[in-house]
């Protein structure tokens, strides 16, 4: 059993969380695995190392090496106009103003493109077509992807523009993008248990980890699909996440037989923007990947629909961990997994502070359901859902609001926000910089 099992299974209790997964590199060689809890609340068959999880927005960097490949082979152009090599979409013009985007900006979230991240379909919904994604058209439920803002000039998260790059790849190559990423990076790299499988095949179900709300319930028809695959739709285990940071880590070391040149290696690794991830003190982007320390640690958290998961490494040492967990709340469990690894394998620069949980009470919760009029005009109704809030506006469907904080709710799918100020008598809503006032009904 992992030395860890005892400390990251209290955490599992502690926040709701049915299952974690886990696993530790040094050296660059595989030195623990370990598992905790179930894979589904209620259920009695347990987490084990082969359970499958949803990588989340570590589907990312994976993507972007499959891209690299392809720039190694010459069929692309890190700093060319996208839209000279899409063949089946454009990057649209903005008003009167085509903007140019490249992979590199893709890659570093610094192309000025919507669309945050991705929220899923249930099971047995009908999934859009890459294309529809992309214009924002049914059945998708994201907005179309565009740029608001000028390429280039600053970071901003967009899942958005990852699927541009898939887009990207598959025009080029005239291949399905599941069939490249097989090809370039997961069989390479021997990753056998993982794969860009939206819907997830019915063999593999017995398999995969279920994904669960706030509250350690599952979610209706056990996890969400996810067709925006190079942003969000990798299945994998931390062990198979592992063998990608070791081909990050050979890569850039020139080992023999690295799946990239020099050159592009070293693209990989170095800053080009400033963004933060909050686990591992990456305060960078390279392409595809979160930075610390000029590059001396890489990595990468995920979010889906009940799944939280992060990749961490450190380039030279050989050192690093994957954590994955089945639970809404699995952020708070992951950052405490990866403080207790770094104690047990000596990580003598990883900070050992760790958040701990703001979030609103259920009083507080409870004070804010009812009916508003937003700046004396248009009605909406708040009512619970789960650990966050619901909120329907009038004449649209519910959108979702998770706790950010004790007083601050953020959409889940949207840049919008709820803020409860002046001792939670006063509720605000902010987006695109206003904020307005909801007066309750």
């Amino acid at each position: 059993m992992s030395v860890l099992y005892d400390e990251i299974a209290a955490d599992l209790e502690k926040f709701q969380v049915p299952g974690a997964s886990w696993a530790v590199i040094d050296g660059g060689e595989l030195v623990d695995t370990g598992c905790a809890g179930v894979k589904q609340a209620d259920e009695p068959a347990a987490v084990v190392p082969g359970t499958l999880f949803q990588a989340c927005s570590i589907s990312k960097p994976v993507a972007v090496f499959a891209m690299l490949r392809l720039v190694d082979r010459g069929l692309l152009d890190l700093d060319e106009d996208v839209n000279r090599r899409l063949t089946s979409w454009q990057v649209p013009p903005t008003g009167d103003w085509q903007p140019v985007v490249t992979l590199r900006q893709l890659a570093s979230h610094s192309a000025g493109l919507t669309v945050h991240g991705f929220p899923g379909y249930r099971q047995g919904t009908a999934l859009p077509t890459t294309r529809q994604i992309l214009d924002g058209t049914a059945p998708t439920n994201t907005f179309g992807v565009r740029v608001d803002i000028v390429p280039g000039t600053q970071f901003r998260y967009a899942g958005g523009g990852t699927v541009v790059l898939q887009q990207v790849l598959e025009d080029v190559t005239g291949s399905p993008f599941q069939q490249l990423a097989r090809e370039l990076v997961l069989e390479p790299l021997g990753m056998s248990d993982s794969d860009y499988a939206q819907p997830l095949p019915s063999a593999l179900h017995d398999k995969a980890a279920t994904a669960h709300d706030e509250l350690g319930r599952p979610v209706p028809g056990r996890w969400h699909s996810y067709p925006e695959l190079a942003a969000a739709g990798l299945w994998t285990t931390p062990t198979d996440l592992l063998k990608f940071a070791v081909a990050v880590q050979q890569t850039y070391a020139g080992a023999e037989g690295a799946l990239l040149s020099p050159a592009l290696s070293r693209e990989l690794l170095t800053p080009q923007i400033a963004a933060t991830d909050r686990i591992g003190g990456l305060n960078h982007l390279g392409l595809g990947l979160f930075l610390g320390d000029e590059g001396v640690r890489f990595g990468h958290s995920g979010g889906n629909e009940g799944f939280r998961c992060h990749l961490l490494a450190y380039r030279d040492t050989g050192q690093g961990a994957a954590v994955m967990t089945n639970g809404d709340n699995g952020s708070w469990v992951v950052q405490r997994a990866l403080a207790a690894i770094a104690r047990a394998y000596e990580w003598d620069d990883y900070s050992q502070e760790v958040d701990e949980p703001d979030l609103p009470t259920d009083e507080a919760m409870a004070s804010l359901i009812g009916t508003y009029r937003l700046d004396g005009r248009l009605l909406l109704d708040v009512a619970r859902w789960g650990s966050g809030l619901a909120v329907t506006f009038a004449g649209q469907a519910p959108l979702r609001f998770s706790p950010s904080s004790a007083t601050r709710f953020a959409a889940v799918n949207a840049d919008t926000e709820f803020e409860v100020r002046d001792d939670g008598s006063r509720l605000v809503f902010v987006q695109g910089g206003a904020e307005l006032d909801c007066t309750r009904e």
